[in-house]
């Protein structure tokens, strides 16, 4: 558009120079429309499913081998750690321990920055959206901070209401401190004996108070990785592209593998009953085969690029990928980094710390497939 500005203002747009160069400007400007075409079918284009790479048959084969795969390997990665208490170097106050959940609190921190948030990115942004409002509003981050907001204060309110549940049980009206601002100048040795046996009716044992705190972060961290995992199962069982579920099939079983286990070390830090452990077990294990089960059967009614599903699948992510970076940062990484044992031992400090970056290279890499 500039050179033909330039040219009407010139003095050469005279008519021997127009015969003399025709057919240059005939090159010219089935270039310049060539390069223009594109930009007017653009947003049309990508809301249309690629007819070329749907082969039912097929797809549904790699569906059912990634329903099986999936589900085994989160299955086997949630279970290795809380089964690893019968073995003595992989129990909890091991240090191997702290470098095993290093690594899988990076693979979660991996899958919420680079996996979950860039697909609610990509979903809330499409074209096949109104631009309005979803052109004119960060939809994303603001659903993905309201989320981490939301998670704090679930986390705390938890904590809270546990806590005051616990000091009413053991003494009611009693809380933190209250047996040592009564009758100060008396002798009180019974409360501080009571407390070394872990029954001191004025403060909460350090042992209770850290199991209430890994009971609370086990549970808030399978209710972030069970949204995403809903959203990948359904979107991997709809689809009916092999060229795309291909890939899905090795690269989410790995992601499933190594977010059982940073999930199942916190179970097994937890010490919830037989029954409860079950219950959280099955829930990461079939969470994602069942996505994957309802994706089958909408297949056939399921528009990807349509706008309920980018929304829903968007704003599910965004929240997904909140809870997932608040939990790997604030209740693993920052817990564990800032755990006595760690912060006084030199080589563990060492290890932890390359056993993280390990964990979130290697989720990173898998973007590359899924």
């Amino acid at each position: 558009m500039i050179i033909i500005l330039f040219l009407l203002k010139s003095e050469i747009m005279n008519t021997n120079f127009l015969d003399s160069h025709l057919p240059l400007y005939k090159l010219f400007a089935c270039l310049l429309i060539i390069s223009i075409l594109p930009s007017f079918v653009l947003g049309e284009c990508t809301c249309d499913i690629e007819e070329e790479d749907r082969d039912k048959t097929q797809a549904l084969k790699y569906k059912l081998g990634a329903f099986a795969s999936i589900l085994v390997a989160g299955a086997i990665g949630v279970c290795l750690p809380i089964l690893g208490k019968s073995f003595e170097a992989l129990r909890p106050e091991k240090n191997i321990f702290f470098v095993i959940k290093a690594f899988a609190a990076g693979v979660i921190l991996s899958t919420g920055f680079i996996h979950v948030l860039p697909d609610a990115f990509e979903n809330l942004t499409s074209p096949c959206l109104n631009e309005n409002p979803w052109g004119n509003f960060p939809f994303t981050g603001f659903v993905a901070m309201m989320a981490t907001i939301g998670t704090l204060m679930v986390d705390a309110s938890a904590t809270s209401y546990y806590t005051k549940s616990h000091f009413n049980k053991s003494k009611p009206g009693k809380y933190p401190g209250d047996e040592e601002m009564v009758q100060p100048h008396e002798d009180h040795v019974h409360v501080h004996t009571h407390g070394t046996h872990g029954h001191a009716h004025g403060a909460i044992p350090s042992a209770d108070s850290e199991l209430l705190r890994h009971r609370i972060i086990s549970q808030v961290l399978e209710l972030g990785i069970v949204v995403h995992s809903v959203i990948i199962g359904i979107s991997l069982g709809a689809s009916e592209s092999p060229k795309t579920i291909r890939p899905l099939v090795a690269a989410l079983t790995f992601h499933q593998f190594f977010e059982g286990m940073g999930l199942g070390g916190c179970i097994a830090q937890a010490k919830f009953k037989s029954g409860a452990i079950a219950i959280m077990v099955l829930f990461f294990s079939l969470t994602t085969p069942v996505g994957i089960a309802i994706g089958i059967g909408i297949s056939n009614v399921y528009k990807e690029n349509s706008s309920t599903a980018l929304i829903v699948e968007g704003i599910f992510n965004a929240a997904s990928a909140g809870i997932l970076i608040y939990m790997s940062l604030v209740d693993l990484l920052a817990a564990d980094f800032m755990n006595t044992k760690v912060q006084t031992n030199t080589g563990l400090q060492i290890a932890v710390n390359i056993s993280l970056l390990l964990g979130a290279g290697c989720m990173s890499v898998l973007a590359k497939w899924a």
